[in-house]
Protein backbone atom coordinates (compact mmCIF):
# COMPACT_ATOMS: atom_id res chain seq x y z
CA UNK A 1 0.00 0.00 0.00
CA UNK A 2 1.41 3.38 -0.92
CA UNK A 3 0.09 6.84 0.37
CA UNK A 4 -0.39 10.23 -1.40
CA UNK A 5 0.30 13.78 -0.10
CA UNK A 6 -2.61 15.22 1.76
CA UNK A 7 -3.07 18.67 3.62
CA UNK A 8 -0.71 18.84 6.53
CA UNK A 9 1.60 16.90 5.49
CA UNK A 10 -0.96 13.93 6.18
CA UNK A 11 -0.47 11.11 4.09
CA UNK A 12 -3.52 9.39 2.58
CA UNK A 13 -3.52 5.55 1.78
CA UNK A 14 -3.87 5.02 -2.10
CA UNK A 15 -4.79 1.50 -2.13
CA UNK A 16 -7.15 0.36 -4.01
CA UNK A 17 -10.02 -0.48 -1.12
CA UNK A 18 -9.15 3.33 -0.22
CA UNK A 19 -9.58 3.90 -3.70
CA UNK A 20 -12.63 2.58 -4.11
CA UNK A 21 -14.05 3.57 -0.62
CA UNK A 22 -13.60 6.54 -1.66
CA UNK A 23 -15.54 6.99 -4.71
CA UNK A 24 -18.34 5.20 -3.38
CA UNK A 25 -18.48 7.89 -0.50
CA UNK A 26 -18.01 10.93 -3.02
CA UNK A 27 -20.59 8.96 -5.14
CA UNK A 28 -23.20 8.50 -2.60
CA UNK A 29 -22.86 11.36 -0.05
CA UNK A 30 -23.14 15.29 0.15
CA UNK A 31 -20.25 17.47 -0.49
CA UNK A 32 -20.82 18.20 3.75
CA UNK A 33 -21.03 15.12 4.74
CA UNK A 34 -17.76 14.06 1.96
CA UNK A 35 -15.56 16.60 2.93
CA UNK A 36 -16.82 16.69 6.84
CA UNK A 37 -15.64 12.80 6.61
CA UNK A 38 -12.09 13.48 4.78
CA UNK A 39 -11.36 16.30 7.38
CA UNK A 40 -12.10 13.71 10.19
CA UNK A 41 -9.46 11.76 8.82
CA UNK A 42 -6.97 14.44 8.38
CA UNK A 43 -7.73 15.64 12.17
CA UNK A 44 -7.70 12.11 13.93
CA UNK A 45 -4.23 11.78 11.83
CA UNK A 46 -2.70 14.77 13.08
CA UNK A 47 -3.99 14.49 16.69
CA UNK A 48 -2.33 10.66 16.54
CA UNK A 49 1.28 12.51 15.77
CA UNK A 50 0.47 15.11 18.83
CA UNK A 51 -0.46 12.03 21.15
CA UNK A 52 2.45 9.45 19.56
CA UNK A 53 -0.32 7.35 18.51
CA UNK A 54 0.42 4.71 16.32
CA UNK A 55 -2.69 3.63 13.77
CA UNK A 56 -3.12 1.86 10.78
CA UNK A 57 -4.12 4.91 8.09
CA UNK A 58 -5.82 2.43 5.47
CA UNK A 59 -8.37 1.36 8.08
CA UNK A 60 -8.76 4.74 9.91
CA UNK A 61 -8.94 6.74 6.65
CA UNK A 62 -11.99 4.25 5.55
CA UNK A 63 -13.88 4.08 9.05
CA UNK A 64 -13.45 7.82 8.46
CA UNK A 65 -15.15 8.23 5.09
CA UNK A 66 -18.00 5.49 6.88
CA UNK A 67 -18.50 6.89 9.86
CA UNK A 68 -21.71 9.33 8.84
CA UNK A 69 -23.25 7.27 5.27
CA UNK A 70 -25.71 6.18 7.73
CA UNK A 71 -27.37 9.18 7.61
CA UNK A 72 -28.24 9.01 4.34
CA UNK A 73 -32.45 8.02 3.21
CA UNK A 74 -31.34 4.69 2.46
CA UNK A 75 -30.99 4.22 5.69
CA UNK A 76 -34.34 6.13 7.24
CA UNK A 77 -36.26 3.18 7.70
CA UNK A 78 -34.19 0.41 9.39
CA UNK A 79 -34.91 1.42 13.13
CA UNK A 80 -30.92 1.17 13.98
CA UNK A 81 -28.83 4.18 14.96
CA UNK A 82 -27.37 5.96 12.12
CA UNK A 83 -23.79 4.69 13.73
CA UNK A 84 -24.64 1.25 13.58
CA UNK A 85 -26.24 1.26 9.99
CA UNK A 86 -22.98 3.07 8.77
CA UNK A 87 -20.50 0.48 10.92
CA UNK A 88 -22.90 -1.97 8.66
CA UNK A 89 -22.35 -1.32 6.05
CA UNK A 90 -18.62 -0.42 6.39
CA UNK A 91 -18.68 -4.14 6.38
CA UNK A 92 -20.39 -4.91 3.98
CA UNK A 93 -17.87 -3.12 1.66
CA UNK A 94 -15.18 -5.04 3.55
CA UNK A 95 -16.12 -8.11 3.56
CA UNK A 96 -17.29 -8.15 -0.29
CA UNK A 97 -12.98 -7.50 -0.56
CA UNK A 98 -11.96 -9.84 1.67
CA UNK A 99 -10.74 -7.89 4.07
CA UNK A 100 -10.00 -9.66 7.19
CA UNK A 101 -12.35 -9.87 10.12
CA UNK A 102 -10.31 -8.41 12.65
CA UNK A 103 -9.80 -5.19 10.40
CA UNK A 104 -12.96 -5.19 9.54
CA UNK A 105 -14.29 -5.40 13.48
CA UNK A 106 -11.83 -2.41 14.17
CA UNK A 107 -13.51 0.10 11.27
CA UNK A 108 -16.82 -1.78 12.22
CA UNK A 109 -16.42 -0.45 16.03
CA UNK A 110 -15.12 3.27 14.88
CA UNK A 111 -18.04 3.99 13.19
CA UNK A 112 -20.15 2.58 15.45
CA UNK A 113 -18.77 4.21 18.82
CA UNK A 114 -17.53 7.54 17.08
CA UNK A 115 -20.78 9.38 19.02
CA UNK A 116 -19.92 7.29 22.33
CA UNK A 117 -17.74 9.63 24.43
CA UNK A 118 -15.83 8.04 27.35
CA UNK A 119 -15.25 4.59 25.39
CA UNK A 120 -13.55 4.92 22.26
CA UNK A 121 -10.50 6.61 23.93
CA UNK A 122 -9.47 3.73 25.77
CA UNK A 123 -9.94 1.04 22.30
CA UNK A 124 -7.82 0.39 19.76
CA UNK A 125 -6.05 3.83 17.91
CA UNK A 126 -8.30 3.71 14.87
CA UNK A 127 -11.63 3.49 17.23
CA UNK A 128 -9.69 6.36 19.44
CA UNK A 129 -9.02 8.63 16.55
CA UNK A 130 -11.34 8.26 14.71
CA UNK A 131 -13.91 9.87 17.97
CA UNK A 132 -11.01 12.63 17.99
CA UNK A 133 -11.23 13.44 14.66
CA UNK A 134 -14.90 13.83 15.07
CA UNK A 135 -14.82 15.71 18.20
CA UNK A 136 -12.52 17.41 16.83
CA UNK A 137 -14.43 18.50 13.39
CA UNK A 138 -17.85 18.40 14.96
CA UNK A 139 -17.26 19.90 18.66
CA UNK A 140 -13.50 21.66 18.14
CA UNK A 141 -12.59 19.05 21.59
CA UNK A 142 -8.86 19.63 21.46
CA UNK A 143 -9.02 22.46 19.14
CA UNK A 144 -5.45 24.13 20.04
CA UNK A 145 -3.48 21.00 20.21
CA UNK A 146 -3.37 20.97 16.18
CA UNK A 147 -1.62 23.81 14.74
CA UNK A 148 -3.67 26.81 13.04
CA UNK A 149 -1.65 26.35 9.77
CA UNK A 150 -2.42 22.29 9.83
CA UNK A 151 -5.80 23.27 10.65
CA UNK A 152 -6.10 25.72 7.92
CA UNK A 153 -4.37 23.58 5.01
CA UNK A 154 -6.80 21.07 6.13
CA UNK A 155 -9.85 23.53 5.62
CA UNK A 156 -8.38 24.76 2.54
CA UNK A 157 -8.53 21.52 1.26
CA UNK A 158 -12.04 20.73 2.68
CA UNK A 159 -14.06 23.54 3.19
CA UNK A 160 -16.40 23.99 5.90
CA UNK A 161 -19.21 26.79 4.28
CA UNK A 162 -21.77 27.04 7.43
CA UNK A 163 -20.67 23.68 8.59
CA UNK A 164 -22.39 24.04 12.29
CA UNK A 165 -25.70 24.73 11.02
CA UNK A 166 -25.33 22.20 7.83
CA UNK A 167 -24.07 19.59 10.15
CA UNK A 168 -27.16 19.94 13.00
CA UNK A 169 -29.79 19.70 9.89
CA UNK A 170 -28.13 16.47 8.34
CA UNK A 171 -28.08 14.87 11.77
CA UNK A 172 -31.74 16.17 12.23
CA UNK A 173 -32.71 14.82 8.41
CA UNK A 174 -31.52 11.20 9.36
CA UNK A 175 -32.67 10.51 12.62
CA UNK A 176 -35.45 11.94 12.67
CA UNK A 177 -37.75 8.86 10.74
CA UNK A 178 -36.49 7.06 13.36
CA UNK A 179 -36.82 9.54 16.59
CA UNK A 180 -36.47 6.11 18.94
CA UNK A 181 -33.06 5.37 17.76
CA UNK A 182 -31.71 8.67 19.55
CA UNK A 183 -32.90 7.12 23.32
CA UNK A 184 -29.44 7.61 25.42
CA UNK A 185 -27.95 9.35 22.83
CA UNK A 186 -26.51 12.58 21.55
CA UNK A 187 -28.62 13.03 18.76
CA UNK A 188 -31.70 13.33 20.79
CA UNK A 189 -30.28 16.68 21.48
CA UNK A 190 -30.65 17.41 18.00
CA UNK A 191 -34.33 16.59 17.79
CA UNK A 192 -35.39 18.66 20.60
CA UNK A 193 -33.65 21.45 18.76
CA UNK A 194 -34.81 20.84 15.36
CA UNK A 195 -38.59 18.81 15.83
CA UNK A 196 -41.11 20.66 17.92
CA UNK A 197 -42.95 16.86 18.16
CA UNK A 198 -40.06 15.34 19.54
CA UNK A 199 -40.57 13.98 23.17
CA UNK A 200 -37.62 12.40 24.31
CA UNK A 201 -36.97 8.98 26.38
CA UNK A 202 -37.09 9.42 29.77
CA UNK A 203 -34.47 6.58 31.22
CA UNK A 204 -35.80 6.84 35.08
CA UNK A 205 -39.47 6.20 33.83
CA UNK A 206 -38.78 3.29 31.62
CA UNK A 207 -37.43 1.88 34.92
CA UNK A 208 -40.08 2.87 37.00
CA UNK A 209 -42.83 1.68 34.25
CA UNK A 210 -41.35 -2.00 33.59
CA UNK A 211 -43.29 -4.46 34.08
CA UNK A 212 -41.41 -5.52 37.04
CA UNK A 213 -42.98 -5.81 40.08
CA UNK A 214 -40.22 -4.17 42.34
Amino acid sequence: MGEQHGPAGVRVPDSRLAAEATELVRDTSSDLIYDHSRRVYFFGSLLGGVGGIGHDAELLYIAALFHDVGLGAPFHGSGRRFEVDGAQEARRFLTARQVPEDRVRRVWTAVALHTTPGIPEFMEPEVALMAAGVEYDVLGSGYGEISAADRAAVVAAHPRPAFKQGILRAFADGVQPKPETTFGNVKADVLAHYDPHFRRGDFVRAVLESPWPE
